[in-house]
């Protein structure tokens, strides 16, 4: 099985019990079963992806598996109130990825079959997301989706549009195109195999940092541009050539005609504990004014939250807090 389903039990481990005060990981809606879960009421199922093989794969430096155990312990201890709408929310549980971990840390990077050794368990890791993320959008529900790699974008592409059995749009406020070469699967190319494949059509990337875009990418970007477009950091949050705003709107525009999937890159974020930490990027209000935007959005059908790393971060829980607040975010648009 590809999932492990969450219990109360499980969640308890997460949260901290306080006389008088009741918190999500209390009263959050639980399932144990596909069945389950296609009755439940909940408008948003959340779902964690505890892997770093696609930015092991990518020679990123590892870390990402952590992230949902530490997003658990900050969002379980959020408090249900009147405002957290905290009913509209699911927990599933969690991706099963411990057997293609430990393969993927028993291997030797200096292997020169190392990327087609990797890219396999990549693969292995596009299935399992694929045919979860079909299930969940087949249900009429919004996954959201915490840690691992960008990787991760491919199996939800895929996953949602073959529920909905047809290709969609996306968009991507991230320090990278993720637009790579077709070589083997890592975290930096799960866009452009994703449209290779015909299940994503029209593709936006937010943000954008010229530093870290090589000419071949901006190259395969001029050969599709009119279904692949992009605003660069340096234009749309560093110089008065555009505002926020405007450029949330031309992308949207964008957007336009089909479901789109909503992903954040954490390493868009000035600071933040990811896989590729940058010293320049959007702060943590410009990320949440993102998510609500497009999160509100009625063609928005899945939410990426992925790259945290926490153990790179120079604050303590600056990484799980951060996601703790755009989940909460995105279940009380």
């Amino acid at each position: 099985m590809s999932i492990i389903f969450y219990t109360r039990e499980t969640l308890k481990k997460y949260t901290h019990w306080r006389w008088g005060e009741e918190k999500l990981g209390d009263t959050v809606s639980l399932v144990d079963t596909w069945d389950a879960l296609a009755e439940n009421p909940g408008k948003y199922v959340l779902l964690g992806i505890p892997e770093d093989i696609g930015v092991r794969a990518n020679y990123g430096i590892a870390g990402a598996s952590k992230t949902w155990e530490a997003f658990l312990h900050a969002f379980c201890n959020i408090q249900n109130n009147e405002k957290t709408q905290i009913n509209s929310l699911v927990i599933l549980g969690e991706l099963q990825c411990h057997e293609e971990m430990q393969d993927a840390q028993a291997l030797d990077p200096d292997d020169p079959f190392y990327p087609t050794k990797i890219g396999s368990l990549v693969k292995a890791i596009d299935d399992k997301v694929s045919d979860t993320i079909q299930k969940i959008v087949s249900f009429n529900k919004i996954p959201i989706v915490i840690g691992g790699g960008h990787n991760n974008a491919y199996g939800l592409i895929k996953g949602t549009a073959l529920a909905f059995g047809n290709s969609i749009h996306c968009i991507n406020l991230d320090a990278h195109s993720d637009f790579r070469a077709l070589e083997h699967r890592h975290s930096g190319n799960g866009f452009s195999y994703a449209m290779e494949e015909g299940h994503l059509d029209h593709y936006y990337i937010l943000g954008l940092h010229r530093n870290y875009t090589s000419q071949s990418v901006f190259n395969e970007i001029e050969k599709v541009k009119s279904r692949v477009k992009f605003s660069l950091f340096e234009d749309t949050f560093l110089s008065n050539k555009s505002d926020i705003k405007t450029s949330f709107d031309k992308a949207k525009k964008h957007l336009s005609g089909k479901p789109f999937g909503v992903e954040l890159d954490l390493d868009a974020i000035e600071g933040m504990g990811s896989s590729a930490i940058s010293p320049i990027g959007v702060n943590v209000r410009e990320a949440r004014q993102y998510v609500q935007y497009f999160g509100k959005n009625k063609e928005c059908v899945y939410i990426h939250l992925c790259e945290g790393n926490p153990s790179r971060e120079t604050h303590p829980n600056q990484v799980a807090k951060t996601l703790s607040y755009l989940v909460s975010d995105i279940i009380s648009l």
